[in-house]
């Protein structure tokens, strides 16, 4: 099953990635239909917005706080989001590529049938986030084993159950 979900989420990846398509974003830098690219987010403050279909190329998000905000659909390509807050974002659904959450707090995140491969998360705090149906790196998915933790306060889902422990 797992390498059936595996291809599937490659496939989608290439479809997208070959026909492209705008994203809705509403940041400081686009509040129309745009992409961000090569932006400076670093210590910005996006607590609980609405972030739905945003894509983010090569953003530094570094200690930025994504705390609560509505994330799903999003893509992150090659973005820095180290030691940045994702405490209760919903990334459902959205693709994070070559990106790297090292340090973030994903407490309580919810990363359901996110395509997050070539990303990476050292030392990232996963308590209670939701990994369900998310298409990670084995490696990546082993190092978050070994620090999968409490329950989603939203969708009920043990972290180490979603990740397949």
């Amino acid at each position: 099953m797992k390498v059936l979900v595996r291809i599937a989420a490659l496939f989608l990846v290439a479809l997208s990635l070959f026909l492209g398509s705008p994203a809705y974003a509403s940041s400081p830098a686009a509040t129309s239909r745009s992409a961000i690219e090569n932006e400076d987010f670093a210590n910005a403050n996006f607590a609980g917005r609405d972030l739905q279909g945003a894509e983010f190329t090569q953003v530094n998000f570094r200690n930025a706080d994504l705390s609560n905000t509505d994330l799903r659909g999003a893509v992150f390509n090659s973005s820095q989001l180290q030691n940045s807050n994702l405490h209760g974002a919903d990334l459902s659904n959205g693709i994070a590529y070559l990106s790297k959450f090292n340090e973030a707090d994903l407490t309580d995140a919810i990363f359901v049938e996110a395509i997050l491969l070539r990303s990476t998360f050292d030392n990232a705090k996963i308590d209670g986030a939701d990994f369900s149906f998310a298409v990670l790196d084995g490696p990546q998915t082993k190092k978050l084993c070994a620090s999968a933790t409490g329950v989603n306060s939203v969708t009920g889902i043990a972290t180490a159950d979603s990740l397949g422990c």
